[in-house]
């Protein structure tokens, strides 16, 4: 009989959250238990549909794991950024443009926050593929493998695939239409992600105006945020105002991204957000995340889903015509490569920079 006895990791443990009085975004929060049955998800599917039309973001609660489980993950989130020589770190190094998309570490300083000012960024991140023993960890890593794993099952099966369900709903889909874009077995770089951002100088605060990370959307389909106590993350409103997320214990801050707003023809937008100096409170911490980054299969092509009753009534907003859209491969090899290293032009709105990936804009907004 197998041994029930988790392996010892050191605690990580938030501060309290912020007390500060901040603009905090109004998001809907979603019962993600109702959507195990049909009827809850006739339910659920308008509340979603709504929330990601005006904001583009939701919690998500009741999702299966308990707060223990949450806490857990957190304590080996924490694994690679102070059990890890810098030395094996090096060994275990990601490189996008080979690979097409950041597995193993990034180390600090990989991507230029802003030009003018040669800002650099101080974040720290460790990436696995959704299939975990797919490629080697670090030894530190390795005994906590098994329940990483549990992880990242947990979030493809009992959050992504339950999202994907409600927004094909959305659109009179058949609910496995975006599912079965996105198979737990098929090729591609759906992971599970450890991040660290790390406290800057006041100098650097002050030539970045405190931004950590400038404004963007996510590459994939659905990205899933681990909601944890130090403030940072900030959502660009429907007015045009930058506004904190509050964080819920043992909550999911759930976005859409890119590949989302390509096959649901912009009925979907993919979420312009950025990260950004903790509240006075919390200056003093070093700020850690949990995610998990969903994209389609690597051979979908990122086409609307032009079958859609909702589509044919509302329109479809196209990025580029079906026979050159990039599949899911091409399109985040091209965003990973350029990510923070290719110069960006000026747009036509002040604050909003621009690059052209598989000929397609990318913005960035400071």
């Amino acid at each position: 009989m197998p041994s029930t006895t988790l392996p010892y990791c050191p605690r990580y443990v938030p501060p309290p959250p912020t007390q500060e009085n901040l603009d905090f975004a109004d998001l809907a929060v979603i019962d993600l238990a109702k959507a195990l049955t049909p009827e809850g998800r006739l339910e659920l599917f308008p509340q979603v549909r709504d929330a990601f039309r005006t904001h583009g973001f939701i919690y998500a609660i009741n999702h299966g794991w308990t707060q223990k489980q949450t806490d857990r993950i957190f304590d080996i989130a924490n694994v690679p950024f102070t059990s890890v020589s810098a030395d094996e770190a090096k060994a275990y190094a990601g490189d996008p443009k080979k690979d097409g998309y950041y597995q193993g570490f990034k180390t600090r300083g990989s991507w230029r926050l802003d030009s003018e000012n040669e800002v650099f960024d101080q974040i720290e991140h460790y990436s696995l593929n959704r299939k975990v023993y797919t490629r080697s960890h670090p030894e530190a890593l390795r005994p906590f493998l098994p329940e990483i794993e549990d992880f990242t099952h947990h979030n493809h099966y009992n959050v992504v695939h339950p999202i994907l369900r409600l927004l094909a709903l959305s659109l009179e889909l058949p609910e496995e239409t975006f599912v079965e874009k996105h198979r737990f077995d098929a090729a591609g770089e759906t992971c599970a992600r450890f991040i660290k951002y790390f406290k800057r100088s006041q100098a650097e605060e002050e030539k970045s105006k405190n931004v950590w990370l400038k404004g963007h959307a996510d590459l994939g389909s659905v990205s899933v945020l681990w909601s944890q106590p130090i403030g940072g993350l900030q959502i660009l409103s429907p007015d045009g105002k930058w506004r904190w997320v509050r964080h819920i214990d043992n909550a999911l801050v759930i976005n859409t991204g890119e590949a989302m707003e390509f096959l649901t023809g912009g009925y979907f937008k993919s979420t312009i957000h950025r990260v950004t100096q903790p509240p006075a409170d919390q200056h003093a911490y070093d700020r850690l995340g949990v995610f998990y980054f969903s994209m389609p299969d690597d051979d979908v092509q990122l086409v609307p889903s032009a079958e859609s009753p909702v589509l044919q009534r509302v329109g479809i907003e196209w990025c580029c015509t079906d026979d050159v859209a990039p599949n899911m491969e091409a399109w985040r090899k091209g965003r990973s490569a350029a990510y923070g290293v290719t110069p960006l032009k000026q747009g036509e709105k002040e604050g909003v920079e621009e690059e052209i990936i598989s000929g397609i804009v990318v913005k960035h907004y400071n």
